[in-house]
């Protein structure tokens, strides 16, 4: 499978490399600094899988460049990799027919547990991104209103989803516990009554099925 990453700072571009080897031993890796170099990649690769598409790189012009790409590749997914991750960015790549919305600050695991979902045929949305139904972010009319979590989620506490959702991002139990500032020994705690909740049998089933239902945690009110 041939990826074509689309990004001005090749610094971006090479760090990703890595990462998207591990989505299998036969994939090759494709780069473009422009929206030109893109478009002429996207006409002329045969055997093209997967697009990752920086929403500021120099001629995208918003999602028009979005737009362009998906008018030649309608079939392959097409993923936002970016640094603006609000949720009217993220629905609005959604409507303009992006595979994914993928912010730049995931961890390495998170981004590629987030473009194996996406080539599993589903849309991966960041966790901190919440919205009323994942099947309404496709509609340009759907209400932009947030609502509850949906099961088996809603069975969770607001400890538990906050922590199933640094799970989700690729987080070590010792990252959790630095980030929330709680003991590790808490945090294994909390995963255990998060498996049993989300009838999850170990932490990769979780992040399966949190990525897998559309799963998204609203964002903590202060």
């Amino acid at each position: 499978m041939r990826i074509l990453v689309a990004d001005d700072h090749k610094l971006v571009r090479d760090g990703l490399r890595p990462f998207l080897q591990e989505l299998g031993p036969d994939v090759e890796i494709l780069d473009a600094a422009t929206l030109d170099e893109a478009l002429e990649l996207v006409d002329n690769t045969p055997g093209l899988g997967l697009v990752l598409l920086d929403l500021m790189m120099p001629g995208m012009d918003g999602l028009t460049g979005l737009q362009q790409v998906k008018a030649k590749i309608p079939g392959i997914p097409v993923v936002i990799v970016s640094g603006f991750s609000t949720r009217d960015h993220v629905v609005a790549a959604v409507q303009a027919g992006a595979a994914g919305f993928i912010p730049k600050t995931v961890s390495g695991a998170a981004l590629v547990n987030a473009l194996r979902l996406v080539l599993s045929g589903e849309t991966y949305l960041p966790s901190n991104t919440f919205f009323e139904d994942p099947g309404s972010l496709h509609s340009p009319s759907a209400p932009a209103k947030p609502v509850g979590v949906p099961p088996p989620f809603d069975r969770l506490s607001r400890r538990e989803g906050e922590i199933l959702a640094q799970l989700v991002e690729g987080r070590t139990n010792k990252e959790i516990a630095l980030a929330l500032s709680l003991q590790e020994i808490t945090i294994k705690v909390h995963l255990r009554n998060v498996y049993r909740k989300i009838n999850a049998a170990n932490r990769a089933q979780a992040v399966r099925i949190a990525l897998q239902s559309g799963w998204i945690m609203p964002p903590v009110v202060n």
